[in-house]
């Protein structure tokens, strides 16, 4: 008579990685993305990003319309990547 058969009631995943460990990982990603953020915040503060909200609008330039665009552009993946001027 066999007590207990664990061959037949547990098989590895087929990639051999325990579930519990993909779990850790993601979480271990959120905490490094989210201490990567803070960490940003105390070394640069929000000093910058506040005088950016508060500057007067700058007057006109002689720029035309495209290359207007393509500062903008520029500027907006800066800021994507996380590269501040």
């Amino acid at each position: 008579m066999v007590a207990c058969a664990h061959d037949d009631l547990q098989s590895p995943p087929p990639n051999g990685e325990h579930p519990i460990v993909a779990v850790l990982a993601v979480v271990a990603i959120v905490l490094a993305i989210l201490l990567i953020s803070w960490a940003r915040v105390e070394v640069h503060g929000t000093g910058d990003l506040e005088a950016t909200l508060k500057e007067e609008a700058t007057p006109p330039s002689d720029k035309t319309k495209d290359e207007r665009d393509i500062d903008e552009a520029v500027t907006a993946n800066r800021f994507a990547t996380g590269l501040s001027p």
